[in-house]
């Protein structure tokens, strides 16, 4: 039965320490192969325990039940009516070489298919292997599924409420087993004073762990997914140096969408970096999990939409035959992909993926921003935004003061974002034809801004891009096709004639919002004025933007302690204020018993006279500390006579023991024999146990009461020195014994 007890104890230890996954997963996603590996290895270990000649076959036995749960709850889809066969092995094979790869490569949570998930339940039948075969020993059984722990905290680790509940479920399975297993000295100290020290540590270092991590919810910052490379598509063309060829065959179909409401545009590519040359993009791919969070940036509220995205072929999009990754058509924020597993740059929102079938389909779902034309228009632009300001090369004469001009000195903010796209949109022409000017680097830009001024969607959006850098205006360009305005639900094919380059530009608490100096695009215009999309918030702030010679700054943001509120106060200080009181409630509550436990055992080594008279001290401040008023000239049978009238612990006839011991050594005459310090310390002995009768919450306050801690007699500090009467009556005989 005890073998029985060990083994699932051991068990649930190794699973526990799986469950340590699910941030990663998800609860549900990591409980069901882990249960499925739990049950296989412990019918493995029954069946070891129920026919004793398979016990040498054991371990074989628990690996192969813990490879059956983890095939059955993961793989079942290659086995045949349960049973593995050449994909199951190939599966198992990716599942231990890359499996923990692709979760490291993958946004979080990340996807729970088997491809990604298969080590975890591989990793908790190893732990349970390898802890039934200690299982003799039950500190080193526990060692396999710690590992299993730290490697999840490699991955991700917990904090807050979490880390509290998976450190009391794993310490309560811990505690079990070497409970149960009862094989070393430390457990049976443990035993015997777990709820004198340790319980009140644990409890108090638990408490001390949730507060502090509860305040100051520090991200981590140190994880394996850092160290681990992109195995990301790599892509060699940009959709930027190919609009124009497009543009010269606009009625090739490129993809069909249907929506539920309005899609203003479809990204493909976000371009930030540039050197005067060439544009370039800063993209970090991942592979997209289960659910992509919204960017700590954005306060305003949002909307969830949904399309389903159908790629019939091919020849849709620009020729990709030298390059390993297609563009997916995306929108900015992103939250899940239904049919594919792309790869996601978690800044932009743009979406690619490996070789591209004959054809694809998937459903996208993303969150839009919900933000009112007026409060648009008034919004500051965010300076901290990533790859806002990516770089601008040699800056060629003549294009700074044409920036300054164009927004009339307004300072930098949504207003004078929209004051320079008005600019280049009536000034500006969008080139048509077959004569299309290509080209975005300082050569054709300053070509366009200062002499043809006639260019394609790509110019408009990379000028606009540098003389809103220039500006101080946080600005990227996408390169994507246009929407259209059709009924909800009813397939939109987008063509070629579509394709459309824009800038973008960071709005504080909103994030990126699409602009359009060419006014070509769906909604930049009165057709989605019912909308409530963002497109829809700009197109409205674009149309109650006033004249040139009516343009104000907007109003600074009001600070907080305006309008006659109160100021701000910081409330930096808590955490480290509650920090440092945590602090010195454990050194009082460690550093009195410590401080006692010392002056006891300096006493003790007092021999003689020395030793009866500091065996007296002792049992004095015992009972002090137990809350008996000893008097600085009271004598042991003054204390004893206390105790018996019911003014302190009923230790009475224990002290009038050391009242005669002490009495014999001070005025027998002879020299104090060693048997007399012992009977001393014999009657201390006496006294503490009668005070071990005492309730358990007098007992505590005895222990952490400092009083005792310095004498009697006018609140001094030396712990030695003996009650007045009795110190006079000690230096008589001492002078005494000398003569």
């Amino acid at each position: 039965m005890k073998a029985r007890a060990l083994a699932v104890l051991v068990l649930l230890a190794a699973g526990v320490a799986g469950l340590f996954f699910s941030p990663i997963f998800g609860f549900w996603a990591v409980l069901r192969p882990v249960a499925a590996v739990l049950v296989g290895c412990y019918l493995a270990v029954e069946l070891s325990v129920r026919f004793p000649p398979l016990a040498v076959l054991r371990a074989p036995l628990v690996m192969l039940g813990g490879l059956l749960g983890a095939v059955e709850s993961e793989l079942f889809a290659t086995t045949v009516f349960g049973l593995p066969t050449d994909a199951t092995i190939r599966g198992l094979v990716l599942g231990i070489t890359q499996s923990w790869q692709l979760t490291l490569q993958s946004t979080w949570p990340a996807r729970p298919d088997p491809a990604a998930l298969l080590f975890v339940p591989l990793a908790v039948a190893l732990a349970a292997l390898l802890g039934v075969e200690l299982v003799r020993w039950a500190p080193a059984a526990l060692l396999p599924s710690l590992v299993v722990v730290g490697f999840s905290q490699a991955y991700l680790p917990l904090t807050g409420w979490a880390a509290a509940g998976g450190a009391c479920a794993y310490g309560g399975v811990a505690a079990a087993l070497l409970m149960v297993s009862r094989d070393t000295a430390f457990l049976r100290s443990a035993s015997r004073w777990g709820v004198r020290v340790w319980a009140p540590t644990l409890v108090l270092g638990l408490v001390g762990a949730i507060l502090v991590t509860l305040l100051d919810p520090v991200t981590p910052v140190l994880s394996l997914r850092q160290t681990q490379p992109s195995a990301a598509p790599v892509i060699l063309t940009s959709p930027l140096d190919d609009l124009a060829a497009n543009l010269r065959e606009p009625d090739v179909p490129v993809f069909t969408y249907t929506s539920t409401g309005h899609v203003d545009r479809w990204r493909l590519a976000v371009l930030a970096g540039f050197d005067g040359a060439n544009w370039s993009s800063s993209a970090v791919f991942r592979r997209m999990g289960a659910t992509v969070a919204l960017p700590s940036g954005i306060t305003v509220p949002t909307t969830s939409r949904a399309a389903t995205v159908y790629l019939p072929g091919a020849t849709g999009q620009t020729d990709q035959s030298d390059q390993n990754a297609w563009w997916l058509p995306s929108q900015p924020l992103p939250t899940s992909v239904a049919g594919t597993t792309p790869w996601l740059d978690q800044s932009s929102g743009v979406l690619v993926a490996h070789d591209r079938p004959a054809s694809t389909s998937y459903r996208l779902t993303w969150r839009e921003p919900e933000v009112s034309s007026a409060a648009l228009a008034g919004a500051a632009v965010d300076p901290h935004a990533d790859g806002g300001f990516g770089g601008l090369g040699e800056i060629p004469p003549g294009i700074f003061d044409l920036a300054t001009s164009a927004v009339h000195g307004i300072r930098p903010s949504f207003q004078a974002a929209l004051v320079l796209e008005r600019f280049l949109a009536d000034n500006y022409k969008v080139a048509t034809g077959k004569d299309l000017p290509t080209g975005a680097a300082w050569p054709q830009l300053t070509n366009f801004l200062l002499q043809s001024k006639r260019g394609t969607s790509e110019q408009f959006a990379a000028a606009y891009v540098v003389l809103a850098r220039l500006l101080g205006i946080p600005a990227r360009i996408a390169v994507g096709y246009r929407g259209e305005v059709a009924a909800p639900g009813l397939p939109i094919t987008v063509h070629n004639r579509d394709v459309l380059a824009w800038p973008e530009v960071a709005v504080a608490g909103v994030g990126w919002v699409p602009l359009d100096p060419t006014r070509t695009a769906a909604g930049s215009g009165a057709s989605v004025a019912a909308d409530n999309s963002l497109a829809a918030a700009a197109d409205k702030a674009r149309q109650d933007l006033p004249p040139v010679k009516q343009l104000r700054d907007p109003p600074l943001p009001p600070r907080a302690d305006d309008g006659g509120r109160p100021p701000v106060i910081s409330l930096g200080w808590i955490v480290p204020g509650l920090v440092l009181l945590l602090a010195l409630m454990a050194l009082v509550l460690i550093g009195i018993p410590v401080l006692k436990a010392l002056r006891r055992v300096r006493r003790r080594r007092a021999t003689g006279l020395d030793g009866v008279v500091a065996a007296w001290a002792e049992a004095r401040d015992l009972l002090r500390s137990h809350g008996l008023a000893v008097a600085a000239g009271m004598t042991p049978r003054d204390v004893a006579a206390a105790c018996d009238r019911g003014e302190g612990p009923p230790v009475g006839a224990h002290v009038r023991v050391l009242a005669v011991l002490l009495d014999s050594a001070l005025w027998s005459g002879a020299a104090t024999q060693a048997g007399a310090v012992e009977g001393a310390w014999s009657a201390v002995l006496l006294v503490r146990r009668g005070l071990a009768s005492q309730p358990l919450f007098s007992r505590i306050r005895a222990t952490l009461r400092p009083g005792s801690l310095w004498s009697p007699a006018a609140g001094k500090t030396r712990t030695r020195r003996l009650p007045t009467a009795l110190g006079r009556r000690v230096r008589g005989r001492r002078a005494l014994v000398a003569e």
